[in-house]
């Protein structure tokens, strides 16, 4: 039976430290949790994202473990191949995780990543969604929601905000039939803790898709970064969610959904959607929620 984690019993060790990341900076948080659970032995994957550009800056390294940059569109092929390496050199129990972000994820990484779930090779593969390319300039990335502001989606005359929907990751994961898939949020920590010890303990491709507020991007205090990646989660803007033996399980069901403008209006990239267009956004949140409750119980 897998040991259910806590604030109280996880590691005390810090495995990513000494990083130059913004203040309040989702990412850094959730590799920061997930790095308790993976331990100081697994090897890991980044491409050239915000995590790799605050990491790496010679002479400082932030990671305790042994970690890569990679190709920005290969981290789960080079994660697949030290793993295959790790075996090769017969490593104990060989751990080999990519972390990158939603571009890396959904747009530039997705044909490496669909191609590595499809061998059934065993690596873990977590997505830190903040929902635009933040460090190369806040552009749209294929996970960026629908009225979000970036600077190739701005609010102007022309368009309002970023025009289409959040992509799928997670159930695009399950549909290869993947070993496990969670969503996580920062916000929801101990969650994410044990999602990260069933994927280390699964036997094959794991995917967890957390949810990790920017303050620069999104134009946030830094210090409700937290407090924003809890209540997407309470407004039923963003959900968790696991895929296990071929099924989708909620963990969690709010009862009663709290306000969405309150959330959107807190971030400056919302600021200039109308009530019509927030009223737009819970539509696509109701609908969203009928067909999990529906399919998923």
């Amino acid at each position: 039976m897998i040991k259910k984690l806590n604030a109280r019993n996880i590691d005390a060790k810090e495995c990513f430290y000494g990083h130059k990341a913004c203040g309040g900076c989702g990412e850094s948080l959730a590799l920061r949790l997930a790095l308790k659970v993976l331990g100081e032995e697994a090897y890991l994957s980044l491409p050239a994202g915000c995590m790799a550009a605050v990491s790496f800056i010679y002479p400082n390294m932030a990671f305790k473990n042994n970690a890569v940059i990679t190709p920005f569109a290969s981290t789960a092929a080079v994660a697949t191949g030290i793993a295959a390496g790790l075996e090769a050199l017969g490593k104990e129990a060989p751990l080999s995780v990519g972390f990158a972000g939603d571009g890396g994820t959904a747009d530039i990484g997705i044909q490496s990543l669909s191609g590595a779930i499809d061998r059934g090779e065993k690596f873990i593969y977590i997505c830190t969604d903040n929902e635009a390319y933040m460090n190369t300039g806040i552009q749209k990335s294929g996970l960026t929601p629908f009225g979000a502001a970036t600077t190739t989606t701005p609010a102007g005359k022309a368009i309002h905000g970023c025009v289409t929907e959040k992509k799928n990751m997670f159930e695009i994961a399950a549909a290869h039939g993947i070993t496990y898939a969670a969503t996580a949020s920062i916000g929801y920590p101990e969650d994410f803790l044990n999602k990260v010890q069933k994927a280390k303990e699964c036997d094959g491709p794991a995917y967890i898709h957390i949810y990790t507020p920017c303050p620069t991007g999104w134009g946030h205090g830094s210090k409700i970064t937290v407090d924003l990646a809890k209540e997407v989660v309470d407004t039923g803007l963003w959900f968790l969610a696991e895929y296990e033996d071929g099924e989708f399980r909620l963990n969690r069901k709010p009862g009663d959904f709290k306000p969405v403008a309150d959330h959107l209006k807190r971030q400056a990239r919302f600021r200039h959607l109308s009530d019509e267009e927030i009223s737009q956004i819970e539509v696509m949140r109701d609908r969203k929620w009928e067909k999990m409750l529906k399919n998923w119980g």
